[in-house]
């Protein structure tokens, strides 16, 4: 018999600023985690740059990093499948 060991999936909310001249976390501001992205707003540029950026931060593979809602604004929903949202706030630094 298989068994299937859930693993914990965090959705986090992300203001987004692109074109900034370096790829930054700069914290948490009302619960929403505020980052800055190099890459413009231009055909999914800086989305699929926040997900490496993010990716790269919390030391998990980037399929496992997936903007879910937002991907026309600045303001996100990105999941984190397979990391608790405490483990998450802590790699970022913002525990």
């Amino acid at each position: 018999m298989v068994y299937s060991i859930p693993m914990p999936t965090t959705r986090i909310r992300v203001r987004v600023q692109p074109r900034a001249k370096v790829n930054q976390v700069l914290g948490m501001a009302n619960g929403v985690l505020q980052v800055r992205i190099a890459a413009p707003p231009i055909e999914g540029q800086a989305n699929n740059a926040l997900e490496e950026f993010l990716a790269e931060r919390l030391d998990m593979p980037q399929r496992q990093v997936r903007v879910v809602r937002g991907a026309a604004s600045r303001s996100k929903l990105v999941e984190l499948e397979g990391m608790s949202e405490e483990e998450a706030l802590r790699r970022l630094g913002q525990s």
